[in-house]
Protein backbone atom coordinates (compact mmCIF):
# COMPACT_ATOMS: atom_id res chain seq x y z
CA UNK A 1 0.00 0.00 0.00
CA UNK A 2 1.38 3.41 -1.01
CA UNK A 3 0.10 6.64 0.53
CA UNK A 4 0.01 9.47 -1.97
CA UNK A 5 1.04 13.01 -1.11
CA UNK A 6 -2.49 14.24 -1.75
CA UNK A 7 -3.87 11.80 0.82
CA UNK A 8 -1.32 12.99 3.36
CA UNK A 9 -2.34 16.60 2.79
CA UNK A 10 -5.99 15.72 3.36
CA UNK A 11 -5.22 14.13 6.73
CA UNK A 12 -5.64 16.12 9.87
CA UNK A 13 -2.67 16.94 12.07
CA UNK A 14 -3.69 14.32 14.61
CA UNK A 15 -3.99 11.64 11.89
CA UNK A 16 -0.54 12.48 10.50
CA UNK A 17 0.98 12.30 13.96
CA UNK A 18 -0.63 8.91 14.55
CA UNK A 19 0.63 7.64 11.18
CA UNK A 20 4.12 8.96 11.90
CA UNK A 21 4.20 7.24 15.28
CA UNK A 22 3.13 3.93 13.73
CA UNK A 23 5.76 4.16 10.99
CA UNK A 24 8.49 5.08 13.47
CA UNK A 25 7.54 2.10 15.63
CA UNK A 26 7.63 -0.24 12.63
CA UNK A 27 11.00 1.12 11.49
CA UNK A 28 12.50 0.63 14.96
CA UNK A 29 11.09 -2.85 15.56
CA UNK A 30 11.83 -4.31 12.09
CA UNK A 31 15.20 -3.03 10.84
CA UNK A 32 15.37 -5.57 8.02
CA UNK A 33 17.45 -5.23 4.88
CA UNK A 34 14.74 -3.47 2.91
CA UNK A 35 14.40 -0.78 5.56
CA UNK A 36 18.15 -0.41 5.85
CA UNK A 37 18.25 0.26 2.13
CA UNK A 38 16.09 3.36 2.63
CA UNK A 39 19.09 5.03 4.26
CA UNK A 40 21.56 4.04 1.55
CA UNK A 41 20.60 6.42 -1.22
CA UNK A 42 23.36 7.46 -3.61
CA UNK A 43 25.20 10.28 -1.79
CA UNK A 44 26.64 11.65 -5.04
CA UNK A 45 23.13 12.43 -6.31
CA UNK A 46 22.01 14.01 -3.04
CA UNK A 47 25.06 16.01 -2.00
CA UNK A 48 26.30 18.52 -4.61
CA UNK A 49 29.57 19.04 -2.71
CA UNK A 50 30.42 15.34 -2.92
CA UNK A 51 29.45 15.36 -6.59
CA UNK A 52 31.93 18.17 -7.30
CA UNK A 53 34.63 16.45 -5.24
CA UNK A 54 34.07 13.21 -7.14
CA UNK A 55 34.44 14.97 -10.49
CA UNK A 56 37.62 16.72 -9.34
CA UNK A 57 39.09 13.45 -8.04
CA UNK A 58 38.26 11.73 -11.33
CA UNK A 59 39.88 14.52 -13.32
CA UNK A 60 43.05 14.48 -11.19
CA UNK A 61 43.30 10.67 -11.40
CA UNK A 62 42.90 10.68 -15.18
CA UNK A 63 45.52 13.42 -15.55
CA UNK A 64 47.95 11.46 -13.34
CA UNK A 65 47.45 8.36 -15.49
CA UNK A 66 48.26 10.28 -18.67
CA UNK A 67 51.30 11.97 -17.14
CA UNK A 68 52.63 8.74 -15.61
CA UNK A 69 52.25 6.83 -18.88
CA UNK A 70 54.39 9.40 -20.69
CA UNK A 71 56.91 9.46 -17.83
CA UNK A 72 57.31 5.67 -17.97
CA UNK A 73 58.05 5.82 -21.69
CA UNK A 74 60.59 8.59 -21.12
CA UNK A 75 62.35 6.66 -18.33
CA UNK A 76 62.45 3.48 -20.38
CA UNK A 77 64.15 5.34 -23.21
CA UNK A 78 66.63 7.42 -21.21
CA UNK A 79 67.62 5.64 -17.97
CA UNK A 80 70.98 3.84 -18.01
CA UNK A 81 71.25 0.11 -17.30
CA UNK A 82 73.85 0.67 -14.57
CA UNK A 83 74.09 3.48 -12.03
CA UNK A 84 76.25 4.05 -8.95
CA UNK A 85 73.89 5.20 -6.19
CA UNK A 86 75.04 7.61 -3.53
CA UNK A 87 74.09 7.38 0.16
CA UNK A 88 73.05 3.75 -0.38
CA UNK A 89 73.37 2.87 3.31
CA UNK A 90 71.35 5.89 4.45
CA UNK A 91 68.54 5.12 2.01
CA UNK A 92 68.00 1.57 3.27
CA UNK A 93 68.55 2.36 6.94
CA UNK A 94 66.05 5.23 6.80
CA UNK A 95 63.52 3.09 4.96
CA UNK A 96 63.76 0.33 7.56
CA UNK A 97 63.50 2.94 10.32
CA UNK A 98 60.26 4.24 8.80
CA UNK A 99 59.02 0.64 8.49
CA UNK A 100 59.82 0.06 12.16
CA UNK A 101 57.90 3.20 13.09
CA UNK A 102 54.94 2.04 10.99
CA UNK A 103 54.91 -1.33 12.75
CA UNK A 104 55.10 0.38 16.15
CA UNK A 105 52.19 2.73 15.42
CA UNK A 106 50.17 -0.19 14.00
CA UNK A 107 50.78 -2.18 17.18
CA UNK A 108 49.57 0.82 19.20
CA UNK A 109 46.41 1.08 17.07
CA UNK A 110 45.72 -2.65 17.51
CA UNK A 111 46.17 -2.34 21.28
CA UNK A 112 43.95 0.77 21.52
CA UNK A 113 41.45 -0.47 18.89
CA UNK A 114 41.45 2.76 16.92
CA UNK A 115 39.96 3.37 13.49
CA UNK A 116 43.30 4.56 12.09
CA UNK A 117 44.40 0.91 12.19
CA UNK A 118 42.85 0.36 8.75
CA UNK A 119 45.04 3.03 7.17
CA UNK A 120 48.10 1.85 9.05
CA UNK A 121 47.64 -1.72 7.86
CA UNK A 122 47.45 -0.46 4.26
CA UNK A 123 50.60 1.62 4.84
CA UNK A 124 52.54 -1.30 6.33
CA UNK A 125 51.45 -3.66 3.55
CA UNK A 126 52.49 -1.16 0.86
CA UNK A 127 55.88 -0.54 2.48
CA UNK A 128 56.53 -4.27 2.74
CA UNK A 129 55.71 -4.76 -0.95
CA UNK A 130 58.05 -1.88 -1.86
CA UNK A 131 60.75 -3.35 0.35
CA UNK A 132 60.46 -6.73 -1.38
CA UNK A 133 60.36 -5.17 -4.86
CA UNK A 134 63.44 -2.96 -4.49
CA UNK A 135 65.35 -5.52 -2.45
CA UNK A 136 64.96 -8.17 -5.17
CA UNK A 137 65.30 -5.70 -8.05
CA UNK A 138 68.55 -4.18 -6.80
CA UNK A 139 70.10 -7.56 -6.01
CA UNK A 140 69.68 -9.07 -9.48
CA UNK A 141 72.89 -10.59 -10.86
CA UNK A 142 74.48 -10.39 -7.39
CA UNK A 143 75.31 -12.95 -4.72
CA UNK A 144 72.55 -11.62 -2.46
CA UNK A 145 69.71 -12.45 -4.84
CA UNK A 146 68.67 -15.67 -3.11
CA UNK A 147 68.59 -14.04 0.31
CA UNK A 148 66.41 -11.26 -1.10
CA UNK A 149 64.08 -13.79 -2.74
CA UNK A 150 63.76 -15.87 0.43
CA UNK A 151 63.03 -12.84 2.59
CA UNK A 152 60.47 -11.57 0.08
CA UNK A 153 58.66 -14.91 -0.31
CA UNK A 154 58.68 -16.01 3.33
CA UNK A 155 58.63 -12.73 5.25
CA UNK A 156 57.76 -9.48 3.49
CA UNK A 157 55.06 -10.59 1.05
CA UNK A 158 53.21 -12.86 3.54
CA UNK A 159 53.19 -10.05 6.12
CA UNK A 160 51.93 -7.64 3.46
CA UNK A 161 49.14 -10.07 2.56
CA UNK A 162 48.12 -10.35 6.22
CA UNK A 163 48.10 -6.56 6.54
CA UNK A 164 45.92 -6.09 3.43
CA UNK A 165 43.58 -8.91 4.48
CA UNK A 166 43.22 -7.42 7.96
CA UNK A 167 42.48 -3.97 6.57
CA UNK A 168 39.88 -5.43 4.21
CA UNK A 169 38.17 -7.36 7.00
CA UNK A 170 38.10 -4.36 9.33
CA UNK A 171 36.80 -2.09 6.57
CA UNK A 172 33.95 -4.48 5.76
CA UNK A 173 33.06 -4.77 9.45
CA UNK A 174 33.15 -0.97 9.83
CA UNK A 175 30.92 -0.38 6.80
CA UNK A 176 28.42 -3.03 7.93
CA UNK A 177 28.28 -1.61 11.46
CA UNK A 178 27.90 1.94 10.12
CA UNK A 179 25.01 0.96 7.85
CA UNK A 180 23.18 -0.81 10.66
CA UNK A 181 23.81 2.02 13.11
CA UNK A 182 22.72 4.64 10.60
CA UNK A 183 19.52 2.76 9.82
CA UNK A 184 18.71 2.37 13.51
CA UNK A 185 19.34 6.04 14.26
CA UNK A 186 17.38 7.15 11.22
CA UNK A 187 14.43 4.98 12.18
CA UNK A 188 14.29 5.91 15.86
CA UNK A 189 15.67 9.42 16.19
CA UNK A 190 14.24 11.02 13.05
CA UNK A 191 10.85 11.30 14.71
CA UNK A 192 7.46 11.95 13.25
CA UNK A 193 8.63 14.25 10.46
CA UNK A 194 11.10 11.76 9.01
CA UNK A 195 8.57 8.95 9.18
CA UNK A 196 5.96 10.94 7.24
CA UNK A 197 8.60 11.92 4.68
CA UNK A 198 9.51 8.26 4.22
CA UNK A 199 5.88 7.34 3.68
CA UNK A 200 5.60 10.07 1.06
CA UNK A 201 8.50 8.58 -0.89
CA UNK A 202 11.36 10.73 0.41
CA UNK A 203 14.57 9.39 1.90
CA UNK A 204 16.22 10.12 5.18
CA UNK A 205 19.24 11.37 3.23
CA UNK A 206 17.48 14.66 2.67
CA UNK A 207 18.11 15.50 6.31
CA UNK A 208 21.84 15.89 5.62
CA UNK A 209 22.88 19.40 4.58
CA UNK A 210 25.03 19.84 1.50
CA UNK A 211 28.58 18.72 2.06
CA UNK A 212 27.80 16.82 5.26
CA UNK A 213 26.77 13.42 3.88
CA UNK A 214 28.58 10.73 5.81
CA UNK A 215 30.61 13.23 7.83
CA UNK A 216 29.09 12.55 11.22
CA UNK A 217 32.62 12.09 12.63
CA UNK A 218 33.83 15.43 11.31
CA UNK A 219 36.29 16.97 13.72
CA UNK A 220 37.18 13.60 15.27
CA UNK A 221 40.53 12.21 14.19
CA UNK A 222 40.86 8.56 13.19
CA UNK A 223 43.46 7.99 15.88
CA UNK A 224 40.80 8.85 18.47
CA UNK A 225 37.77 7.21 16.85
CA UNK A 226 37.21 3.63 18.06
CA UNK A 227 36.73 0.74 15.68
CA UNK A 228 33.16 -0.18 14.76
CA UNK A 229 31.07 -2.23 17.14
CA UNK A 230 33.16 -4.11 19.66
CA UNK A 231 36.42 -3.19 17.99
CA UNK A 232 38.69 -5.96 16.80
CA UNK A 233 36.11 -8.55 17.88
CA UNK A 234 34.07 -7.47 14.84
CA UNK A 235 36.86 -8.63 12.53
CA UNK A 236 37.28 -12.07 14.05
CA UNK A 237 35.72 -15.20 12.54
CA UNK A 238 32.17 -15.80 13.73
CA UNK A 239 33.06 -18.68 16.03
CA UNK A 240 35.76 -16.62 17.77
CA UNK A 241 33.79 -13.40 17.68
CA UNK A 242 30.83 -15.03 19.38
CA UNK A 243 33.07 -16.35 22.16
CA UNK A 244 34.54 -12.90 22.65
CA UNK A 245 31.12 -11.27 22.93
CA UNK A 246 29.93 -13.90 25.39
CA UNK A 247 33.02 -13.45 27.52
CA UNK A 248 32.52 -9.67 27.48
Amino acid sequence: MVIEKAELRRMSQAERRELAAMLAELEASHPDQAQVGQYRADPYRIDPVLRRERRLALLVSAACCVFLAGWIVLLAATLPHHFDAHHWRAVWVNFDAFLLAAFAVTAWAIWRQRQVLILLLMLVGTMLCCDAWFDVGTSLATSGLWISLLSAVFAELPLAFLAFAGARRLLRATVAASILAGAHVGATAAGATAAVATAAGATAAGAFPAGEWGRSCAGQSLRRAPLAGLGLDEALPRRRGGQGRQAA
